[in-house]
C-alpha cells in the first residue's frame, strides 16, 4: 500500500468547517487566510481555579478515565484555553473521545470533529517513532476519516470516501494504526482491484488480536463472502473476537456470533474448539496503546439475552470467554489441527502488498 506524506496536511485543510462553530471552549473563526481556531477555557472552567495547568490536566484526565464526563471537561477545557503545549495536545485528545462517545449526555460529534481535525493538521507529520504522541495522532486521523467517510450533516460535512481512504492510508501506513487499518481494510474490500489487499490486513490484524477484524472476518467466512465458505474458522475466529472485544463493540460482535453459533452443527462446532486451541497459542492479544475511559460503550444491563430460535442460550462472559449453549460450561478443546498461522482457507490467494 502507498501513501501521499505530502496530501495529509491539503486534505484537512479541504474539510475544515468554515462559521463560528463553538467546541467546548474552542470556536472556528472565518479570518482572510481561512479557518483559525481560537481556544479559551468555558466560564465553566475558569470559575474552578486550579491550582496549575498541570493539576486541572490531572484532574481531567482522571475523571475522564473514570468516565465522570461532567467534571473531565472543564478541567480539560482550561487546560485547552491555557495553550500550554505540553497538556494542550492530549487534552484535545481526550476531550475529543468525551464528545465522540455516543453513550454519554456529552455527546457531541461536531466537537468531536473539530478537535480531532486539529490534532490531525497540526502532527500529521509527527515523527511515527515518538511514541509519546504518534498513537494519538493516529487515532485521531482514524476518527477524522470516519467523520468524512460517513458525513456530518449538522456541520455540512458531506461524505467523501475517497478523501476518508486517503485519511486512512496514512494512518495505517505511516503511522501502522492497527483501528486505521481495520476501517481501510473493509472499505478496500468493496473493490474487486483493491480485495486481495483488504483480506491480508483482516487477516493480519486478526492474527494479531484484533477483535473487529476477527468478526468481520468471521462474517466473511460465514456467509462465504469474497472468500470460500468455512463455518468451523468462522465460529472460531468470532469466539475470539467475543472474548476480547471492548465495550463499545460488543453488542455488533455478540450479534456475530450468536448468528453463526446458532447456524452451526455439533461438528462445526467441535472443529471449531480445536482451531481456537491452536489460534490462541499462535495469535498475540496486544494492549491498546491509547486508554479508553469505563464509560466508553458502557455495557451494563441493556446487552439482550441471546438465545437460539430452539432455546439454547448463549453465556458470553465479557473478557471471561464464551460458554457452550445450554449447560454453561466451558468448551472442551478437540484435538487441534496441524499448527498453521493461516485464518482462510487453503487456496486463498495472497495478494502483493504496495
Amino acid at each position: 500500500m502507498s501513501v501521499k506524506r505530502t496530501s495529509t496536511r491539503a486534505a484537512l485543510a479541504g474539510v475544515a468547517v468554515l462559521g463560528g462553530v463553538l467546541v467546548a471552549g474552542i470556536s472556528v473563526e472565518r479570518t482572510p487566510e481561512g479557518p483559525r481556531i481560537v481556544a479559551a477555557p468555558s466560564a465553566a472552567a475558569r470559575d474552578l481555579g486550579y491550582r496549575s495547568t498541570r493539576d486541572a490536566y490531572d484532574q481531567g484526565l482522571g475523571a475522564y478515565r473514570s468516565g465522570f464526563y461532567e467534571i473531565a471537561i472543564p478541567a480539560l477545557e482550561h487546560v485547552v484555553g491555557r495553550n500550554d503545549p505540553q497538556y494542550r495536545f492530549f487534552a484535545e485528545f481526550y476531550l475529543a473521545r468525551i464528545f465522540a462517545d455516543n453513550t454519554g449526555a456529552q455527546t457531541d460529534h461536531a466537537k468531536a470533529y473539530m478537535l480531532f481535525q486539529r490534532i490531525a493538521d497540526e502532527h500529521a507529520d509527527i515523527d511515527p517513532d515518538d511514541l509519546k504522541r504518534a498513537p494519538f495522532v493516529a487515532k485521531a486521523l482514524t476518527a477524522v476519516a470516519l467523520y468524512v467517510r460517513d458525513g456530518l450533516p449538522e456541520i455540512s460535512l458531506r461524505p467523501d470516501q475517497q478523501r476518508a481512504i486517503e485519511y486512512l492510508r496514512h494512518a495505517a501506513t505511516f503511522f501502522n494504526e492497527p483501528d486505521a487499518q481495520y476501517e481501510l481494510s473493509k472499505l478496500l474490500i468493496q473493490e474487486e482491484s483493491e480485495r486481495k489487499t483488504g483480506l491480508h490486513f483482516l487477516q493480519k490484524l486478526s492474527q494479531e488480536g484484533h477483535p473487529g477484524a476477527q468478526a468481520t472476518l468471521a462474517d466473511l467466512l460465514s456467509r462465504g463472502r469474497y472468500v470460500p465458505q468455512d463455518h468451523a474458522r468462522a465460529l472460531g475466529l468470532i469466539k475470539m473476537a467475543v472474548e476480547t472485544a471492548a465495550a463499545s463493540d460488543r453488542l455488533w460482535i455478540e450479534d456475530v456470533y450468536q448468528r453463526i453459533y446458532c447456524g452451526s452443527s455439533n461438528d462445526v462446532r467441535e472443529k471449531s474448539r480445536g482451531l481456537v486451541a491452536n489460534w490462541q497459542k499462535l495469535f498475540a492479544r496486544p494492549r491498546p496503546t491509547v486508554e479508553q475511559p469505563f464509560a466508553l460503550g458502557r455495557r451494563g444491563d441493556v446487552a439482550p439475552t441471546r438465545v437460539c430460535s430452539n432455546g439454547e442460550r448463549l453465556d458470553l462472559a465479557p473478557g471471561g470467554g464464551v460458554t457452550d449453549g445450554r449447560t454453561g460450561a466451558a468448551p472442551s478443546a478437540a484435538a487441534p489441527p496441524p499448527a498453521t498461522g493461516s485464518l482462510l482457507p487453503a487456496g486463498t490467494s495472497k495478494p502483493a502488498i504496495r
